[in-house]
Order: C-alpha cells, then structure tokens, then sequence
C-alpha cells in the first residue's frame, strides 16, 4: 500500500515498494502505522460512534482528497468501531437484596405485654418452643432498626432453627409511637429490668439468654444480676456498668432539652451516630450512615426517645466487683452466669467496656474487640455472629446444630482478650 493513502513501510527500509507483494511485504507484522488521512479518519469515526451510541441514523462526512475535491462519506452508526466495553448487555441484570431489612417485621409476631409500668411492645421470632433469646435494643432504635440486619444475616438466619427470639422494646419507642403526655413518669432502668420479668411469666419461659447492645445490654445486666437463676447467659455489646460522667451527662442533658423542644436537631443527630458509630462513619459505609439518619429523623418520636435518654442519664452503678479469691462471702457479688462482652476497635465506648469486664468473674467472663468497626451488628455482623454461635456452643447449646452453622460462617478475625 502506497505511503500516501496511510499504509505501511518496513521498518527494516531495503527498496522494492511496499504494496502487499512487494519484497518487504514480510515485515507487515512489524510494521508501524503512518499517520495519515485514513487513521484520522478512523478516530473521528470512533468519537461519533460514541457520541450518538446505538441510534439507527448515518452521519455525513466530508473526506479531503488531493485529486477529485471533498467527496460525502457515509459513516453507519451500527458500523462504527467502538469501545469493546460499550457492547457489554446490562439489560439482564437484576438487583438482589438477601438480607432486606424489613424482612425482619413481616416474620414476627408483635404482642403487647403488660407491666406494672403499661404495656410494652414484644416481638417473637421463631419457634416458641426453642430456647429463648431475649433482645434489647440502644438508643434511638428499636426491634427493627437495630436487630433486622444482624439477623437477617445467613448464620443468624440459621441459628433461629434452634431458638426463639424474643425482640423487647424500651416504651414508646417502637415506630409510630404516640407521644407520651408531659405528665408521664418514664421507667428508670432497674425498672426497665424488671419489666423482663413480665414477659417471661407472658411467654412462660423459664430461663433466657440475654442479647443487649448499649442501653439495652445495661438493662439486661440489671436483670440478671437480681434474677440471676432466670439467665443462662449474656451476650453484651458496649456495655456500660458505672453511672453516667459529667461529660455524658451535660451531652445527653442538652440532647433531651432538644428533643422535647425542637425534634431531632442537628446537634442529637451528630451525637446518636456518634454514639453508635464512633468517628468519621462516612469514611467507612456511607449508605449505612444515611440509613441511621433516616431512622433517626423519621421512625422515632423525639419526645419519647428525649424520656428514655433522660432514664439512661440517670442510671444507676451496677454495684458488681470481682471478688478476689479468699473473700468473704459478704463481698459485693459479680454477675453469676457466662458473659460475652464485646466492642468494636472504633466504638466510643471500649473504656466502658473494659471497666465491665474488670468487674466480672474472669472464669466465666470473655471480653472481645472485634476489629475496623463501630457498629458492630452492622459493619461486622459475620464475625458477631461467629462469636456468639461459639459462645453458645460452649455453652452446652444445640452444640450439633451449631456446629453445621458454623460451616456457613464467614471467615474474619476476632480480637479476642480473655480475662
């Protein structure tokens, strides 16, 4: 092909023409490209195949030509070369969510148990027959919000095959709730924990395992602590065991003052997502974080979280100690079943933790930092959920069918400090 219409010359240069049959025609699979009309032309081709995608139009070019003056060119957009990517087919492909949410809901029963301080809402999930779990939401949430993820997730799906769980929500704080009056005196926590007395004579349970996170996870402490022969065992997540500090309590004040006034400002929206997350959550799941503060500006009434917020300020020490070997026997008691308390590496609350955890008996106490998370039931749901299948099989629980769970499990690390 002459040199003139954009063809090829040997890079090794010997005479003879370059045309198809000429003497240099073995060197065409090492050749390079000269830059002629025809490779411009190439290029514009290609920029308006992109620009005018799969319609069924032609384009009129103009092609420059020494010889005969500008002729029409007609490019067929169907014809034109394109990017390999551009043909990809995408029609085919459907979004799956495996683990909605609001799945949660549908597949409870929801009662209204009553107790010496009204009615609260219960949710049962499973089997009433199995063994008990009894959930306590934190914060700001509630059954839905803080435990539809966690056990949705497919070990937590399969560990409901051998138990019931039975989902307690703080007053009021259910979605939809009406607004208490201004008359009306909130529960304290130690009455909150009493409260799970009525629900296990309105289920008739004997014994149950305990499942709290945050405010809950205080609660459920409280409970066993003074019904000791009533929980098998304790599965607590940032659990706090001391009365509320100056700074938290000046916090939380300015955040209940907010709440009955104006709603869910700015101001308690930062400190919630803090309290749950940790710092800088949007850096790590930034869908996650919209979604909480969707839930925190839509499915909670203000007034009512403002009363729960102000109880959980107000809390009481738990009065648990550790006692030393050779005690007397009237020393302060720790809590007498097997606990599993847990935090996350990004959680706010890993000193309260640890303060929990110098305070409990060390043979029956293991305390667990699982790694890049402050939420742990939402970031890291997998690892929780290895954690607490174990817990429960050394326990003594349904160890066979626990142990054909654990193999759906999904591999993760857990950092683990025994006391």
């Amino acid at each position: 092909m002459p040199q003139s219409d954009g063809g090829y010359v040997s890079l090794g240069g010997g005479g003879g023409g370059g045309g198809a049959g000429g003497p240099n025609s073995i060197y065409n699979s090492t050749t390079e490209p000269q830059s002629g009309s025809k490779s411009v032309m190439e290029t514009v081709k290609r920029v308006i195949g992109t620009a005018i995608g799969a319609q069924d139009r032609h384009v009129l070019l103009e092609r420059g030509s020494a010889a005969d003056g500008p002729q029409p060119y007609i490019v067929s957009a169907r014809a034109m070369p394109v990017d390999p990517m551009d043909d990809i087919e995408l029609r085919s492909v459907q979004l799956q969510y495996p683990n909605q949410r609001g799945s949660i809901v549908g597949s409870c029963d929801l009662r209204r148990v009553p107790t010496d301080k009204g009615d609260i809402l219960v949710a049962v999930q499973g089997d009433t027959t199995k063994p008990a779990i009894v959930t306590y939401h934190d914060l700001g949430l509630n059954y839905a919000s803080s435990f539809a993820g966690f056990f949705n997730f497919p070990t937590m799906r399969s560990l409901l095959d051998n138990f019931c769980v039975y989902h307690v929500n703080a007053p009021g704080q259910e979605e939809g709730a009406p607004t208490f009056p201004e008359d009306y005196v909130y529960p304290t926590f130690d009455e909150l924990g009493s409260q799970l007395l009525f629900v296990m004579t309105h289920f008739n349970l004997k014994s149950i395992i305990g499942f709290g996170v945050g405010a809950g996870a205080n609660i459920l402490a409280r409970f066993a602590f003074v019904n000791p022969d009533k929980v098998g065992a304790l599965c607590l997540i940032n659990c706090s065991s001391t009365a509320a500090g100056w700074i938290e309590w000046g916090y939380q004040l300015l955040n209940t003052r907010n709440l009955r006034t104006k709603g869910m400002t700015q101001g308690v929206l930062d400190y919630l997502m803090w309290h749950h997350f940790g710092r800088n959550p949007e850096e790590r799941n930034l869908d996650l974080v919209q979604l909480y503060k969707s839930n925190f500006e839509r499915s909670i009434n203000p007034v009512n979280l403002a009363m729960l917020i102000d109880a959980y300020i107000k809390r009481t020490d738990l009065n648990i100690a550790r006692i030393p070997a050779g005690s007397p026997q009237t020393a302060t008691p720790s809590l007498k079943m097997p606990v599993l308390n847990i935090t996350g590496a990004l959680s706010p609350h890993i000193d309260d933790t640890v303060t929990f955890n110098g305070r409990l008996t060390p043979e029956k106490t293991n305390w667990m930092k699982i790694s890049d998370c402050g939420l742990v039931l939402e970031e890291q749901p997998g690892k929780l959920a290895e954690a607490f299948r174990l817990f429960l099989q050394g326990e003594g629980y349904a160890v066979g069918a626990l142990q054909k769970i654990g193999k759906l499990s999904r591999a993760g690390t857990v950092e683990s400090l025994s006391p």
